[in-house]
């Protein structure tokens, strides 16, 4: 049977993998770095132009921000890999017509435990926009 990752001989990586060890060699830069800089870090082999499309689509999803830097572009983080999941998961929320029916059935599905922290950071939530004075706009 044939590996199918290429010629580097190495295990082809998921998306989401490759956009976290992007998001992870961002994160140890001293400051905004250009895609050369995160395709050495990465090492394996990586293509460069796999390296500018991990983190064109990072930016897509707001992870990363880029500044011009002469004909290329220097990147920094904006969201860790936390950071990362979560607009990812607000990404399929958006996608879907009854956001209620999505919350309540993703609500159902979760442990005990993730409930009751999900309950807490939501309560939390709460007692932040009180101590402003307001509510956090909807509804």
């Amino acid at each position: 049977m044939t590996d199918r990752a290429g010629s580097s001989g190495g295990r082809r990586r998921a998306q989401g993998q490759l956009e976290a060890q992007v998001l992870a060699a961002l994160r140890e830069a001293p400051g905004p770095v250009n895609a050369a800089w995160v395709q050495e870090r990465l090492g394996g082999g990586l293509a460069y132009t796999t390296v500018i499309t991990i983190l064109t689509r990072l930016h897509g999803k707001g992870a990363v921000a880029r500044e011009r830097a002469g004909r290329s572009f220097q990147w920094i983080p904006t969201a860790d890999e936390a950071g990362l999941a979560a607009l990812r998961m607000r990404r399929v929320l958006d996608a879907e017509a009854d956001r209620e029916a999505v919350l309540a059935s993703f609500v159902t599905v979760l442990s005990p435990g993730d409930e009751r922290l999900l309950r807490e950071l939501l309560g939390e939530d709460a007692d932040r926009a009180e101590d402003r004075g307001g509510d956090d706009g909807e509804g």
